[in-house]
């Protein structure tokens, strides 16, 4: 351990960490708070803050000036510096499994976005919303990627709440109903695919099927959907169509989602939404301020369109 990290074990070092997360959303050549108000808010003395805002600029995490009856500005921070004091660690998001270009370019706007914020960040892909959010509540890991329709749901049952939504087209382009070609979705016992790893498309192939008692319901995944079309085991289903793209055969239709869950639905299962821990609000509050969301749904878009390879 050198002098540095030895450093900031003490007292002083421990305040230092602490102002780091609050620095981490303070913009360059602004006023920053008053001393005291820094203590209060810590909860220890001036010293300790004065004692703490020195190690941080000795460590080349910010650097500040004097204005007078201004107060104190802050001229400029190194937010790596900054992340790397805090504490908070690398950030591990769960995202779906990388089967669509959609999701390649959100998981390579995300990346570029946190490592212009200056925030080690890792990506773990994991199918199925319900996973994913186990994995956060067993803190194995730190946020979530899932649509804002599922987010909704998850944030009423657990102590997750909703750090980022990214928009309309970001997690999906749109749904569909797929229907084997010649099936009448009328008929009696109509076997239709539900996929209850995902959260999204178990609640809408149930809101669009809802009140009928004759179906049969055939548990499938994407990997699977096309070769139960093709054997005849399935008649319809509601899916994501980014993933079915190109994967699905001559023998299916491709249908509109009928208009009353079209209007209702549409737009927080298209979107993109990122939660965490309710218990991590440091860390929440930090991703929160610096990510540039704009960011990250241009480089998505640049990957769609095929002007940027997928880094991630």
């Amino acid at each position: 351990m050198n002098v540095a990290d030895e450093r900031f074990l003490t007292r002083n070092g421990l305040a230092a960490r602490q102002l780091a997360v609050l620095l981490l959303n303070h913009e360059a050549d602004t006023r920053m708070p008053r001393v005291r108000d820094f203590a209060e808010e810590l909860g220890c003395g001036n010293g300790t803050v004065q004692a703490a805002l020195q190690l941080l600029e000795e460590s080349g995490a910010i650097e500040t000036t004097a204005r007078g009856h201004l107060g104190t500005f802050l001229v400029r921070s190194d937010r790596s510096v900054l992340w790397r004091l805090s504490g908070l660690g690398t950030l591990l998001a769960a995202m779906p499994l990388p089967h669509s270009r959609r999701y390649e370019g959100l998981a390579t706007g995300l990346r570029g976005a946190f490592e212009t914020a200056g925030a080690p960040f890792a990506i773990t892909f994991m199918r199925g919303a319900g996973a994913r959010t186990a994995a956060l509540l067993e803190g194995k890991v730190d946020l979530v990627v899932l649509s804002r329709f599922a987010a909704d749901q998850l944030i009423a049952e657990h102590p997750v709440e909703l750090v980022a939504e990214l928009g309309p087209a970001t997690y999906v382009g749109a749904h569909g109903m797929l229907l084997r070609h010649g099936a009448d979705l009328d008929s009696p016992g109509l076997r239709v695919a539900v996929d209850h790893a995902s959260e999204d498309l178990r609640m809408l192939v149930e809101r669009v099927f809802a009140g009928r008692e004759d179906i049969e319901w055939r548990e499938a995944s994407y990997m699977q959907l096309p070769d139960l079309f093709a054997r005849d085991e399935v008649d319809a289903t509601v899916w994501n169509l980014d993933e079915v793209q190109d994967r699905i055969g001559l023998g299916v239709d491709v249908l509109p989602l009928g208009d009353e869950v079209t209007r209702e639905l549409s737009l927080r299962n298209s979107s993109a939404a990122i939660i965490g821990r309710t218990g991590g609000a440091k860390a929440l509050a930090a991703v929160r301020e610096s990510l540039d969301l704009s960011l990250v749904t241009r480089l998505q878009t640049e990957v769609l369109r095929g002007e940027r390879v997928p880094s991630y």
